[in-house]
């Protein structure tokens, strides 16, 4: 099985700490299909960085298609462009908050989020209530660490984290936490035993949750909204300018 993993952000240590998350939860047997988005921004922080990802993220998703994906894995806890993403992909595309926010349901009754920065609470917010689990978040709290800033210090990182789960356990009431950046994945294990809170990583999950899908056999559906990009005459044109693109970032 071929799963492909997409790092939305053009960083290149970035991308290879989430392959190696990726590689050490994916099952036996499963190849990790690694990529970046090189002509993105080096971080996705906000919507515009959002909004400029995803062109170029749509280029990968089409090009792990043709090399043969089982499934994809968008590793950005913003889940860009990941409506358009099931558009261009036949197979399934897992965005790692929409996994962790799944997973966070089957484990607790009500969960909190512990992200980057404050600009991204709203963004968190609203991903959360679209994917229908907004009575059950207790909060999104932010570490007010640039993404590009937690490798720095992994150890201050882990203490600020830490901090921020407690406070959500006591204040909120949270039975479990979601660490809301890929750059946290190789934390997770970490603060669930220094916090004795069940901490839940979207990346490894949402790599099980494309291998589970694929392993049934399951295909994203075409009759209606994730149906493949329109043909259209003049401009450009999804399906006939990235028709037979080779990898962008391999």
């Amino acid at each position: 099985m071929r799963i492909h993993v997409v790092n939305p952000n053009s960083n290149v240590g970035m991308t290879e700490q989430i392959g190696k998350v990726a590689r050490q939860f994916a099952s036996p047997g499963t190849v990790i299909d690694l990529t970046r988005c090189a002509t993105a921004p080096a971080s996705i922080e906000g919507h515009a960085d959002e909004a400029l990802c995803v062109p170029p993220l749509l280029d990968e998703i089409h090009a792990a298609e043709l090399r043969g994906a089982d499934g994809h894995v968008i590793a950005c806890f913003d889940d860009p462009g990941i409506g358009a993403a099931r558009e261009v992909a036949a197979k399934p595309v897992i965005g790692i908050c929409e996994a962790s926010v799944h997973v966070a349901l089957l484990l607790s009754c009500r969960f909190s989020v512990v992200t980057t920065l404050a600009r991204s609470v709203p963004i968190i917010e609203r991903l959360v209530e679209g994917y229908g689990a907004g009575h059950r978040c207790r909060g999104v709290r932010a570490v007010d660490m640039p993404v590009l800033a937690l490798d720095e210090d992994v150890d201050a990182t882990a203490t600020r984290l830490a901090t921020e789960i407690m406070a959500a356990r006591r204040i909120e009431g949270a039975e479990a936490i979601i660490l809301g950046c890929a750059g946290m994945s190789s934390l997770c294990k970490r603060l669930s035993v220094e916090t004795g809170v069940p901490v839940i990583d979207g990346l490894s999950a949402a790599v099980r949750f494309a291998e589970a899908l694929a392993g049934i056999g399951y295909s994203t559906s075409k009759l209606g909204g994730y149906a493949s990009p329109l043909i259209k005459t003049g401009g450009f044109n999804f399906t006939r300018d990235c028709a037979g693109r080779k990898t962008v970032e391999a």
